[in-house]
């Protein structure tokens, strides 16, 4: 079986305005890297489809999805943060960046693909119940982390955030759901500024948040996940894991400062991996979050579905 490989043109045309991080030139980059290193020969091609609206408020209030939806521009756009706004494309690419994780989960369930990876945006990890922020509409993983807990059954699932910044929506929905652990690093003082010690950010016994210092670096990161993460995770036994796959940390990338290289990527993939021979029979969704210089992002993706196929 091939690991699916999961994304959708619609994603592209979601646009935010010249200059913006998040620009649909991130998609373009991710697939010529994968194809130039062969890695999309042993990857199984799959158009995400568009979540519905039961889908998406699983995660999210019935309110705020259909203000969102209602809020689509049909010409230039519309602000709903400093630097969140939709153009007359977005809500399209957010449903099928939503529907990405909930057909990874289908098919990796239902042991159609070992695992997954959504090459999709807008990323999701700020998109909190009730709130688009941060480059964020839909929260994609949280969806997909509520879709294999109420509509497959499972009772233990993992989510796992390694981008620079604080997946703040993904705590704000899933803290206290104790079906859930959720293990996260992000650099401290850094957006959306919620906390210096990323530990205290939450009293929910089913959150495991490292915060790291600028210019930690791959020691730091890696200690993180050996002594917090994995502990914590081989404790819970996931049935399934699922990764916020944020590329922001690397060292190339000016949205952030912890200083992280495309190997540290394939190392916590593979330790990922590992956990996931234990407990969850190898199933991984991956959903990409930031990473926003071109060429540090596709080489770092790279070398995270490298290990995610197997090829390493």
């Amino acid at each position: 079986m091939l690991t699916a490989y999961i994304t959708h043109p619609d994603c592209q045309r979601h646009d935010m305005g010249p200059g913006h991080p998040e620009c649909p030139e991130r998609l373009a980059a991710i697939g010529d890297q994968l194809l130039a290193r062969g890695l999309l020969d042993y990857m199984l091609p799959v158009d995400a489809p568009l979540a519905t609206v039961e889908q998406l408020e699983r995660a999210h209030s019935a309110l705020y999805v259909q203000q969102l939806l209602a809020a689509a521009p049909l010409e230039g756009f519309v602000q709903l943060d400093p630097d969140t706004r939709m153009n007359p494309f977005t809500v399209r690419a957010a449903l099928r960046a939503a529907g990405a994780a909930v057909e990874a989960t289908d098919l990796v369930l239902s042991g159609q693909a070992p695992s997954a990876f959504c090459a999709v945006r807008p990323p999701g990890h700020h998109a909190e119940r009730d709130a688009a922020m941060g480059f964020c509409f839909f929260n994609n993983a949280a969806v997909g982390v509520r879709h294999a807990l109420d509509v497959h059954g499972l009772t233990r699932v993992a989510l796992i955030d390694f981008d620079v910044h604080h997946g703040n929506g993904s705590e704000d929905i899933l803290k206290g759901d104790e079906r859930v652990l959720m293990c996260s690093i992000f650099e401290t003082g850094l957006y959306p500024f919620n906390g210096q010690n990323a530990r205290n950010l939450s009293d929910a016994a089913n959150m495991v948040h490292v915060g790291l210092a600028p210019r930690s670096g791959s020691e730091a990161f890696r200690a993180a996940v050996l002594d917090h993460w994995l502990p914590a995770l081989d404790s819970f036994r996931p049935q399934l894991i699922y990764i916020s796959a944020g590329f922001d940390a690397h060292r190339e990338d000016d949205m952030g400062n912890l200083g992280l290289v495309d190997a540290d990527y394939a190392w916590v993939t593979q330790r990922l991996m590992e956990v996931a021979a234990r407990h969850a029979q190898g199933r991984i969704v991956s959903c990409l979050e930031g990473g926003y210089v071109l060429n540090p992002l596709a080489r770092s993706v790279a070398a995270h579905v490298r290990v995610l196929i197997g090829a390493d």
